[in-house]
């Protein structure tokens, strides 16, 4: 069992520090709930060598289809009359995946020796987030567990779907620009030096587009190595940097002030925030703790920021809604004005649903517009640095004809 260090405060408002062991931060959570104490922040202490980690970080991962086929599937069995462990081992026997059919055979193993479903997903933290855990848990709490998997199943799937639809609009103009780099890079290092020689034996004085060729070709023949290892480094720095909580915070927020990539931004978060809102209040789970495993869903620190104070609202008697409405710059009107609704009707989950409906729809118009204007943009670019090259090395030829005449 992973042991956490973890930093709370405690009922006099002081900050103590230590160290517990858990089966996930989810438990450590209700652990220190139950000794008095908030958390503030919990890491899991790396006790392993640096192999053994990664076997656990990469080892242990499931394709998120296949999360969201087992949630369905164990739905559908369980309301066709299946018992629990029967229906887990048939979907262990019909599974591809090697590591979840390890997996759900320790469940059945679990569930035989008397532990709840719950509590089997949750030792597995790598592979099931607090999400789908927690909505399990409020489902065998309720006798409601085939509604609850239904539920984190289309969560799941929506959230899943909201990203694919993101990543191929950005998949054409990267392939794209990835292949116009490399023909650039190897036409500068293998085409235009065998023009060089051509071009000196004329003896004419260059036109500066073909000089500039020219001269781009030299650095990327004479220090092409030392261009390679720079950007490897700076690669290397920015992945590194981008994952302090200083470059989350400056990244996060120019994305957010990028003309097209910003209010796309706000609807996926406020999309995603809604749905999975929705979705655990509509399965039992409270509001506070709602709240809190929706901020971990969220990847924008500027996002995730006002989720961690609604909950702090929401422990002083404060209405969720007004954290929002005062959040208007990330959070979008429309959503603090249909949760206030929810929160006056007692229909929270249903008007952040219809909110998650809302934004989904239109994040998916946003996406294909932003198909059908990549395209052309792509095409003239190409069409101008293939101009721009042309150009270059035609001149030449046309001032040595000129010469002749």
């Amino acid at each position: 069992m992973p042991t956490f260090i973890y930093k709370a405060k405690n009922s006099s408002g002081e900050t103590v520090k230590g160290q517990h062991e858990a089966v996930d931060k989810y438990e450590l959570y209700k652990i220190l709930k139950d000794e008095g104490l908030e958390t503030v922040s919990a890491e899991e202490k790396n006790e392993g060598s640096l192999g053994l980690s990664l076997h656990i970080s990469f080892g242990n991962k499931i394709k998120t289809q296949d999360k969201i086929n087992f949630a369905r599937n164990l739905s559908l069995m369980l309301k066709a009359g299946l018992a629990l462990s029967r229906a887990i081992s048939v979907i262990e026997r019909q599974s591809k995946s090697n590591i979840l059919k390890k997996i759900l055979s320790e469940m059945v193993e679990d569930i035989s020796k008397g532990l709840s479903f719950a509590d089997a997903l949750g030792k597995h933290p790598k592979s099931f987030p607090p999400l789908f855990v927690s909505m399990v848990h409020s489902g065998e709490q309720s006798g409601s567990l085939s509604e609850s998997l239904k539920a984190v199943a289309d969560q799941m799937d929506s959230s899943y779907t909201l990203t694919r639809r993101i990543r191929g609009a950005m998949i054409y103009p990267a392939v794209i620009l990835c292949v116009m780099i490399t023909i650039g890079v190897l036409m500068m290092v293998f085409v235009v030096p065998t023009l060089l020689a051509t071009f000196q034996s004329l003896g004419s004085a260059l036109p500066p587009t073909t000089q500039f060729v020219l001269d781009l070709s030299n650095i990327f023949r004479e220090d092409g190595i030392f261009i390679l290892i720079g950007l490897i480094i700076v690669s290397f720095a920015w992945y590194s940097w981008s994952k302090k909580p200083s470059g989350k915070k400056v990244i996060h927020m120019l994305i957010l002030k990028l003309p097209i990539v910003g209010p796309l931004a706000q609807e996926v978060n406020a999309a995603r925030t809604a749905r999975t809102l929705s979705s655990l209040l509509h399965s039992g789970v409270d509001v506070i703790e709602s709240l809190s495993i929706t901020s971990t869903v969220i990847q924008n620190v500027y996002f995730r920021k006002v989720l961690v104070d609604a909950t702090e609202a929401i422990k002083k008697g404060d209405l969720m809604s007004k954290i929002f409405e005062a959040n208007s710059k990330l959070y979008p009107v429309f959503f603090a004005e249909m949760l206030a609704v929810g929160e006056e009707t007692g229909k929270t989950d249903e008007m952040l649903l219809n909110v998650a409906l809302f934004y989904e729809d239109d994040v998916n118009q946003r996406t294909k517009d932003m198909s059908t204007v990549i395209e052309p943009v792509m095409i003239v670019i190409i069409g101008a640095a293939v101009g721009f090259f042309a150009i270059a090395m035609i001149s030449p030829m046309y001032s040595l004809v000129n010469v002749i005449h």
